[in-house]
């Protein structure tokens, strides 16, 4: 009996075996690369425009070049580093984004647990009975009962074969559902990243356009009180006296909002740090920060490759894929075999012996008939999802590649931009110097003065919106870029593989 049940072991597994060969549905091959050959329409510039300020310096793109991982480390700022490390190490969305891809990996064990092998549990029976001697066939004329113990150990197995691959759709499936999941854990990190730098730079930008406020208030107070000294001596008019003290309460006027736009960027840092806003903040300054002189540019080729949101787009491709054989092989027969092996005694102390075995073979093919016309319904509709996956997929790109193209293309226009408010701000401030001595001396009126004042103002507020633009493009093209993940994966067993 022993030989039988091995012989039959062995022929249920070499019958799942092959049947197990079989995977119904399409299956997933990664979409090609689009046959762009350039990110814009126009060559790019050799170089960028350079002009004599901080962050003027000229940049050079090299498709040669790979983005470094830790491109923030570029802009030569230990303050910027401290931050990130701190984000990447504090920031809760980090923290979520690794919770998930557990989540999603424990999941394809449990199906690989509950397809892929047989479930096997033990039932440890022993029941106490009491039967009427005539209700079992007692002598005639005998009455009484019968009491006795019955005693039924049962090993149980089941097993439903993955005939035409269901399961390992599903498990396929699942996994997607991993690769997406590790996929948006890049993005988050290379969101958080990317702001935690564009923040810096933000706050940089406030503080430097809050003293160039501050220094234009203490000028034109300056001002202010030569002319309030004139008025006494009767050289001017009380209302040239007006005119400058209304200027000076107007660029004062300015200073709060920049304050409160000042303080919106650190609270929003240490957000992004993982900490709470009455934590101090490292000094970030806006010129002692430096611009790359070299940036790596990918081919074109390669950026569906890299980009996190273009891989999490194709991971839901695959998931989309793999769910179509799973509703193609419900179409289909199910085969499952369940077995038992045990004994059964009303003795204890003999259970366990030849005489006692039970046992029980039973195999199943259910198939299914008549429902309605929903098993085909649920495969079209899982068509469908896929079709929905692959047009989410090419608009995830067509966004990507418009996104390097709008970054390359800030980079080159916002370095002339720079250039441009350089020089604005030079000749404003060389007018004002010039003006304020001609109106000493007598050479000009106080609306010629006003005017050079204004002028001032706000070309070096343009300047300092210029410069810090020229970052933040920077920024933009390495997000764009992807952020150089692939380099030397932070995340460990967490990066797609």
């Amino acid at each position: 009996m022993h030989a039988l049940l091995k012989i039959n072991a062995a022929i249920i597994v070499a019958c799942s075996l092959f049947l197990s060969a079989c995977k119904v549905g399409p299956n997933f091959r990664s979409p090609p690369p689009p046959p762009v050959q350039a990110y814009t329409e126009t060559p790019l510039p050799k170089k960028t425009a350079r002009s004599q300020s901080a962050g003027g310096n000229a940049q050079t793109f090299v498709a040669t070049e790979d983005i470094p991982m830790l491109w923030w480390e570029l802009f030569h700022s230990e303050s910027i580093n401290q931050l990130v490390r701190a984000g990447i190490a504090h920031n809760p969305s980090l923290a979520s984004a690794i919770a998930a891809i557990k989540q999603a990996q424990e999941n394809v064990n449990v199906q690989i647990g509950n397809s892929l092998f047989p479930a096997i549990k033990t039932v440890d029976a022993a029941e106490r009975l009491r039967y009427s001697t005539l209700a079992i066939g007692g002598v005639s004329g005998e009455s009484g009962a019968l009491t006795f113990n019955l005693y039924n150990p049962t090993f149980t197995v089941s097993y439903t074969l993955d005939t035409f691959g269901g399961a390992r759709r599903q498990i396929e499936a699942l996994k997607a559902q991993v690769d997406y999941q590790q996929f948006q854990l890049l993005a988050a990190y290379l969101t958080l990243t990317s702001n935690i730098v564009n923040t810096a730079v933000s706050i940089g930008s406030y503080q430097e356009q809050i003293t160039a406020t501050l220094e234009l208030i203490r000028i034109e107070e300056g001002v202010l009180k030569i002319l309030k000294k004139q008025y006494r001596l009767g050289g001017i008019s009380q209302a040239d006296v007006l005119t400058q003290q209304t200027t000076l309460e107007q660029t004062k006027a300015t200073l709060p909002p920049l304050q409160k736009n000042l303080s919106v960027a650190k609270h929003s840092m240490t957000a992004l740090i993982g900490t709470f806003p009455d934590r101090p903040l490292p000094t970030i300054k806006l010129n002692s920060l430096r611009l790359p002189p070299e940036i790596p540019l990918s081919l074109p080729s390669n950026l569906v490759r890299q980009r996190p949101d273009i891989r999490a787009a194709e991971a839901t491709l695959h998931y989309a894929c793999a769910e179509i054989g799973v509703a193609t092989a419900n179409l289909l027969p199910q085969i499952g075999m369940t077995g038992s092996y045990g004994w059964l005694n009303i003795v204890l102390a003999n259970l366990f012996t030849p005489s006692n075995v039970v046992w029980n073979i039973t195999g199943q093919l259910t198939q299914p008939i008549f429902q309605g016309g929903a098993l085909w319904a649920a495969r079209r509709a899982q068509i469908a999802a896929y079709e929905q996956s692959l047009a989410q997929y090419r608009q995830t790109i067509l966004q990507a590649f418009q996104n390097v193209a709008d970054s390359l293309r800030a980079i080159e226009t916002d370095a002339r931009t720079l250039q441009a408010e350089v020089l604005a701000e030079k000749a404003a401030r060389d007018a004002l110097k010039l003006t304020w001595s001609q109106y000493r001396l007598g050479g000009t009126n106080y609306i010629n003065l006003l005017n050079a004042q204004r002028q001032f103002q706000q070309t070096r507020i343009n300047r300092i919106q210029a410069q810090a633009a020229r970052y933040t493009d920077t920024v933009a093209l390495f997000q764009s870029l992807g952020g150089g993940w692939w380099q030397k994966p932070w995340c460990g067993n967490e990066c797609p593989k």
